[in-house]
């Protein structure tokens, strides 16, 4: 397996090549919108789901049996079962998507060389531009809880990105891009490779977690002026490939997916100082065989954590005790498809979605809150190289 920026995102996922590029449209063109699909009978994010939800889908538009860009179906928050399939919008392999906070725009990442972010109005489908996030390869992006800033980060460069968000959901040009030039690059990487950026908690700091230089990095927004400024580095131990940080929902506790290494860590989160302190490694439970660790969810009790494990195809059932601080494994549960990506709940915590990547499929679980049991909701639904999940 490369260790490299490029080499590694395509053989854990494939960084598409220019070549392919589906055209991106400039900020002030937009396609016609695409042929509708079913709509939901509530709002996106609605608290209190009634019918059908939407469910949108990321793929590699690039990649062989690749999908055509952002798809969506349809989801029944009952029984789990994922019906209908059409295109949000053909965008270049948008890997990774996130909702604006008032529900009404859907961001994608545009995981290519010449890395872009996109935004997409939902209620017909507009594309209303992409902007350069100036870096290789962004996989992950956030929105500010405020609605009014993008956050990105480029896996290829090793940079985070932050770009402006207008009111009808636009995103304007990039003001601020930092890359991370320490510290050294840990075992085997070479170079540094930004994962994810997320706004913590209490919103007052971003966090950024690095692969390739095994560290936490913690930054203050400026709400105004939308730059970062850097106040702390936490390390993992070396060789970790840190890959996704997810909070408890009681804000001091934080846990950590290590890729390479394939391990878990809880880290603490200092509020007051944006301090992150990453604790000792932890087993996944998937035994010798390689498994790559991607992504930790938890339930909004803050009672049980899942991880998805691509490799040993399986979700790692953890208790979560000492009121965040500890995790304690529990087993693993076969997901039902090959290569999890990615993790996502509904947004009632009822359902548990997995995007499968080599195997192209969703796989949906319902949830037992008061145990962390998870019972396969039917058989997985096909979607072409999927790599992102986003149930509203």
């Amino acid at each position: 397996m490369g260790s490299g920026g490029v080499s590694r995102r395509r053989f854990m996922g494939a960084l598409a090549g220019t070549a392919a590029a589906v055209a991106l449209p400039a900020c002030d063109e937009a396609p016609a919108p695409a042929a509708p699909v079913a709509a939901p009978s509530t709002s996106p994010g609605s608290a209190s789901p009634s019918g059908p939800r939407p469910l949108y889908l990321g793929t590699y538009t690039s990649a062989e049996g690749g999908g055509k860009g952002v798809a969506v179906a349809s989801y029944d928050p009952g029984t789990g079962r994922v019906t209908g399939a059409g295109i949000l919008a053909e965008l270049a392999d948008p890997s990774y998507l996130a909702v604006h906070p008032n529900g009404r725009t859907l961001y994608a990442v545009n995981e290519r060389a010449d890395g872009a972010v996109t935004a997409v109005r939902l209620s017909d489908r507009r594309v209303l531009g992409s902007r350069s996030t100036g870096g290789q390869a962004p996989c992950h992006l956030s929105v500010h809880p405020s609605g009014r800033w993008l956050l990105s980060a480029n896996y290829g460069t090793g940079s985070v990105a932050v770009h402006p968000v207008d009111a009808s959901g636009a995103l304007g040009e990039r003001t601020d891009l930092v890359t991370h030039t320490g510290p050294a690059p840990g075992p085997g990487q070479d170079g540094p490779h930004a994962h994810q950026i997320v706004t913590t908690p209490d919103g007052h700091h971003v966090v950024a977690v690095d692969l390739g230089t095994d560290t936490v990095y913690t930054y203050r927004l400026d709400t105004t002026k939308g730059t970062l400024a850097e106040v702390s580095r936490a390390r993992t131990r070396p060789g970790a490939g840190p890959r996704h940080l997810t909070f408890h929902p009681g804000g001091r506790y934080a846990y950590l997916a290590n890729e390479v290494d394939n391990t878990v860590a809880v880290c603490a989160y200092d509020p007051a100082t944006g301090r992150v302190s990453v604790g000792d490694a932890q087993a996944t439970g998937t035994g010798e065989g390689t498994s790559y660790p991607a992504q930790l969810v938890v339930t909004e009790n803050g009672r049980y954590a899942w991880l998805a494990n691509r490799g040993d195809n399986s979700l790692s059932r953890y208790a979560v005790e000492a009121d965040g601080a500890r995790l304690r494994l529990l087993g693993t549960v076969p997901v039902g498809g090959d290569f999890p990506r990615q993790l996502a709940l509904s947004p009632d915590g009822g359902l548990l979605f997995t995007a499968n990547q080599r195997s192209g499929t969703v796989s949906v679980f319902r949830v037992d809150e008061d145990s962390g049991e998870l019972r396969r909701a039917g058989e997985p639904f096909a979607s072409p190289v999927a790599v992102c999940a986003l149930p509203l």
